[in-house]
């Protein structure tokens, strides 16, 4: 059997070269547990960590998708399924990365960047490791069934969450990649955590884990919960609402946010999360880069961005969302901002509750005070692209919705 379907890439090669300077063709690659050997005369040493290398030769396995499920040959997984779902992928990756307003034709960028990014998330040793935990078995059969079977979970809780296309054209540090590439955030969930052992990730369905995918060496989606947005100030562990992923959901592109510039050290810090996240390998295309803990501290876990690094602007946000359709020889129906149905005792609770009424503004003027009148991520309301910058009358308005909640502390204290 040729090697190309023997030796198994777990992160497609045209991926890697998005992270690749102009006119080179290798990344420094960091295997972070490099393996020892014994020299002939028996004394013991480590392999170089760092090498610089083509996509050809990173984050790839042999017979990591070898398997004997009848009917399915190796390469068949690797060339088929694999080859299909990247082969949409690519183009659905560049048009998130190239995301702005007014809106281009979508066609199907949507569905094919959730199916990639979710089998992207299964796929990786870390996945398969993780898949292989939670089924109780080391069967690799078992678990690439599994993997094929649920390439499609993480779908709807992403449609559902704010999306933030963040930039970093202005840093002098640019993304690296990872051997996992889908990676996630909560902090409330260090590294060193039970949430973060071994394969383990925060699930994306607690409310505060962000959803982190690496679009190309200066663009990066970040994925947050609705729940989370308008409401950082509960537990992040808790689940959020409607937490079943197998389902169907809606999803608006204008309400994506664009335009938000990352600093150095936000660049930094996010690719400590990378890092920190990796079962293993990264790669960037300087070797500096490998290293943002020089300048990132792993004690700070919990307030990078003063708590609010991957969040999206909220004053963009509001109640509500749910969507109603008729008319048509489908017949009608709804769905609310948290894909329940009428009929579901749940539906639209978070509106009636008024709950999220009290602590999205409290947090949109916390945001105000801590930002400034400038949008630190802009989307389409009303058929017309947020301001950079609110009016000094609409700044003071937020202003004035963090000084409320401080009002209603001392009543209550």
């Amino acid at each position: 059997m040729s090697d190309e379907y023997k030796n198994h890439h777990y992160v497609p090669q045209w991926y890697q070269k998005k992270f690749m300077l102009p006119g080179e063709h290798e990344l420094f690659h960091l295997d972070m547990k490099p393996d020892t050997f014994a020299d002939p005369r028996g004394i013991v040493h480590t392999r170089k960590a760092v090498k610089r290398q083509g996509s050809k030769m990173c984050f790839v396995e042999e017979d990591l998708y070898t398997t004997r499920i009848r009917g399915i040959e190796t390469k068949d997984i690797e060339k088929h399924f694999f080859g299909t779902i990247d082969t949409k992928g690519r183009p659905a990756v560049e048009y998130f990365e190239n995301f702005g307003y007014p809106l281009k034709d979508w066609g199907t960028s949507l569905e094919d960047i959730m199916r990639y990014m979710s089998t992207q998330k299964l796929r990786t040793p870390k996945g398969l490791s993780f898949l292989s935990e939670q089924i109780g078995t080391s069967d690799r059969d078992a678990t690439l069934r599994t993997m094929l079977r649920l390439r499609n979970i993480h779908g709807a809780i992403w449609m559902e969450c704010v999306w933030l296309i963040a930039d970093a054209s202005q840093s002098d540090t640019k993304f690296i990649v990872s051997d996992h590439p889908v990676t996630v955030y909560n902090r409330e969930c260090g590294p060193r955590s039970d949430w973060c052992r071994g394969s383990n990730d925060p699930e994306i369905w607690l409310q505060g884990t962000h959803t982190v995918f690496p679009l190309s060496i200066d663009k990066v989606l970040i994925l947050t919960n609705l729940s989370w947005v308008r409401n950082p100030y509960q537990k992040a562990t808790n689940f959020r609402p409607n937490p079943n992923p197998f389902r169907n959901a809606i999803f608006k592109f204008t309400d994506v946010q664009v335009l938000r510039h990352l600093s150095e050290q936000e660049v930094r810090e996010i690719n400590f999360i990378i890092k920190s996240r990796a079962a293993r390998y990264i790669a960037a295309a300087k070797e500096e880069w490998l290293y943002p803990e020089r300048h990132v501290s792993k004690s700070n876990w919990n307030t990078y961005g003063n708590g609010y690094l991957l969040m999206p602007d909220p004053r963009p946000i509001h109640w509500g969302g749910t969507i109603m359709w008729g008319g048509g020889p489908g017949g009608s129906g709804a769905m609310d901002e948290y894909g329940r149905l009428p009929g579901d005792p749940d539906f639209e609770s978070e509106t009636n509750k008024g709950t999220e009424h009290q602590t999205l503004p409290w947090f949109q003027g916390e945001f105000a005070n801590m930002i400034g009148p400038y949008r630190r991520g802009r989307s389409m309301q009303a058929l017309q692209m947020d301001n950079e910058r609110d009016s000094d009358e609409f700044h003071q308005y937020h202003l004035g919705l963090q000084k409320k909640r401080y009002k209603n502390r001392n009543r209550k204290n």
